[in-house]
């Protein structure tokens, strides 16, 4: 019974959300702040999930950037939590196909997120050096799930290039999103989902000493190391509790 009062909730609050961002980005359409109220408004929507979010962001983030933001991608429920960590002046990068979704897809578009044509690797290569115009230009920060898909429970899987195509053309510090794991966490029909740890790290520079692989491996294993510290808090709790 929780289950479906929770579903028909989350629909149109969901829905209510949606145009109300509708509303607000064409009146100002592209906006640099466009997806920092999206994440806000979107990740009050884990409270009808009974899921408390726990964000930690250092000084050095909410201060500005640009910056280039790596995040963990673990499933569905991420436009609803890790999406509270972005910061203003940020935007993702999507598939130009999502443009096409209604009312989701068009906020998403009015946002002023990045779209990209990932079946034409000439127009993707394009829009990739657009991408760093726009970082340069507008002194905007981008957001990347470098996964490119959603682990369901395998861990952090591989991670591709882009982000760190990009840092390194900008001249940006990376700063990693770990948000800690929610794989089967949540249960519609329990009303206590528990706590979801959001942690920021402080922004760091591609080391130029390095190869692109090495960099790589290396903020993988960083943001590994991370929601290792986050899960493993998480459970001192429980056993505290």
């Amino acid at each position: 019974m929780l289950a479906l009062i929770r579903i028909f909730l989350i629909f149109f609050y969901f829905l209510f959300i949606n145009l109300v961002l509708i509303i607000i980005c064409l009146a100002r359409p592209f906006h640099r702040d466009n997806v920092f109220l999206a994440g806000k408004l979107y990740s009050s929507v884990s409270w009808f999930l009974g899921l408390k979010l726990e964000l930690r962001i250092p000084q050095s983030v909410q201060q500005g950037g640009p910056f280039v933001f790596i995040a963990n991608h673990q499933n569905s429920y991420d436009l609803l939590t890790i999406c509270a960590a972005a910061q203003r002046g940020t935007v993702t990068v999507g598939k130009k196909s999502l443009k096409w979704i209604p009312v989701f897809g068009w906020v998403y578009w009015l946002s002023g997120n990045i779209m990209i044509d990932r079946k034409n690797s000439g127009k993707a290569h394009d829009t990739l050096q657009g991408t760093v115009q726009k970082i340069l230009q507008r002194r905007l920060s981008v957001w990347f799930f470098p996964e490119g898909t959603r682990s369901y429970g395998r861990g952090l899987l591989p991670f591709k290039s882009g982000a760190f195509r990009i840092a390194k053309a900008t001249n940006e510090p990376i700063v990693t999103i770990a948000a800690s794991n929610l794989h089967n966490k949540i249960k519609l029909n329990r009303w206590n989902n528990g706590t979801l740890l959001i942690s920021a790290s402080e922004p760091e520079a591609l080391d130029n000493n390095k190869s692109m692989k090495e960099m790589i491996d290396y903020f993988h294993q960083k943001m590994a190391q991370q929601i290792a510290g986050l899960d493993a808090e998480l459970s001192f709790r429980d056993q505290q509790q």
